[in-house]
């Protein structure tokens, strides 16, 4: 028989535009494998291998002992609204009132929401490509037109202030930046975003979202360069997302912070009070005490993953066929593979062939890109060592 529109196995259009993503998928195959038993390293998820910091867990016991299990407000707890506030502060140079500020399940909620309420049908949002596997999908999804900015690593993954300029149009309504960027691990300088202000202030309806969560995780010297201080006159249109899950260890907990002008801080939570909700009540807790206890490990953290970084990239460039930039932050390095692509045809193709030598990691093209594959370096020294002894016998 055949199914109709009313048929209960009918899914929505809206959900027909969006593809699963392509970092989970390819996650789950490998521990679809390592269950039946195969030897995987899995180098495609991106979660810090390190131990969530002992004050964060007593954190979310003693809310649990407290009594702390129940609603709180949609938008977050006065108390984690003030430890963001100070992590915005602090961290990223956003002064910022409490109002001004909205708490999520992780940050891809706030992306989602932030989207969802401020997209119509036909409405452009411009994103640099490789993109993080989201952005494009929660477009889609809010019946926005992807249009995609490609970078390239001879340019540092970035775009430029001219590429941008040419990009806008009547119906452009957001710009998307990550920076550090997953998957490319590159960051925009001071100079780089006043450049691109410039540009954004001859378009008044282009909204900026300045996804920073990765920004306690950078190598270079200096402080984090974002959008809403390199040029404050544009505040009242970025909206800046960060969290506890990359910096803290914290996935599991999903929080998220995002802070912005008031009216889409406003529509953010009142779809949120329609969606999930408020946020965890002990992750809050948990988050407030990340935000406001000792950030001394970090240091430790980022000097581990930088000769991480370095072991990879090393490895990646003596391997032939392969090369990668060395990324600025996060932990993740976007490989070129595109001297390999005539024997293999494809970045999908050579992704599964890595996975039968025993390897996960994402292809390229999950990310917007091609020919190549990104490497998550969040893994100890001997595990990463291992798995590109594997890859280099792989592509040998």
């Amino acid at each position: 028989m055949t199914e109709t529109m009313t048929s209960p196995a009918h899914t929505s259009l809206a959900l027909a535009r969006i593809a699963p993503s392509g970092t989970t998928a390819m996650t789950d195959r490998a521990m679809e494998l390592r269950a039946a038993g195969r030897d995987i390293i899995s180098l495609s998820v991106g979660e810090p291998d390190f131990a969530t910091p002992p004050h964060v867990i007593q954190a979310a016991k003693a809310a649990m002992d407290a009594g702390d299990t129940k609603y709180t407000a949609v938008g977050g707890t006065a108390r984690m609204k003030q430890a963001a506030a100070l992590h915005f502060a602090r961290d990223l140079g956003i002064t910022v009132p409490t109002g001004q500020v909205t708490i999520s399940a992780g940050g891809k909620q706030a992306i989602f929401h932030a989207l969802l309420a401020t997209l119509d049908p036909g409405d452009e949002v411009l994103i640099p490509s490789p993109w993080w596997v989201s952005y494009p999908e929660i477009v889609r999804f809010a019946g926005g037109t992807v249009v995609p900015l490609p970078s390239h690593a001879a340019g540092g993954f970035r775009i430029s202030a001219d590429q941008l300029a040419a990009a806008i149009t009547p119906r452009t309504r957001w710009l998307l930046l990550n920076s550090p960027g997953n998957p490319t691990g590159a960051t925009y300088p001071a100079s780089e975003l006043q450049a691109l202000g410039e540009v954004l202030r001859a378009h008044r309806q282009v909204l900026v979202m300045s996804d920073d969560i990765y920004a306690p995780l950078r190598y270079g010297e200096g402080r984090h360069a974002t959008l809403a201080v390199e040029c404050p006159d544009l505040a009242d249109r970025v909206l800046t997302v960060s969290g506890v899950s990359k910096s803290h260890a914290m996935t599991g907990f999903r929080i998220g912070v995002a802070a912005g002008p008031a009216w889409l801080i406003q529509a953010m939570e009142k779809l949120q009070s329609h969606s999930s909700g408020n946020p965890c009540s002990i992750s809050q807790a948990a988050a407030v005490a990340a935000f406001e206890g000792p950030q001394d490990f970090l240091a430790d953290w980022r000097e581990r993953f930088r000769a991480r970084r370095d072991l990879v990239v090393g490895a990646v460039n003596a391997i032939p066929g392969l090369s990668t930039p060395v990324p600025d932050g996060a932990f993740y390095c976007m490989v070129d593979a595109a001297p390999l692509m005539g024997r293999f045809g494809d970045d999908t193709a050579l992704a599964l062939h890595l996975l039968d030598h025993g390897v996960a990691i994402v292809a390229a093209s999950g990310f917007g890109g091609k020919d190549g594959f990104r490497i998550s370096f969040a893994a100890d020294e001997a595990t990463l060592a291992e798995a590109l002894r594997r890859i280099a016998g792989a592509v040998a």
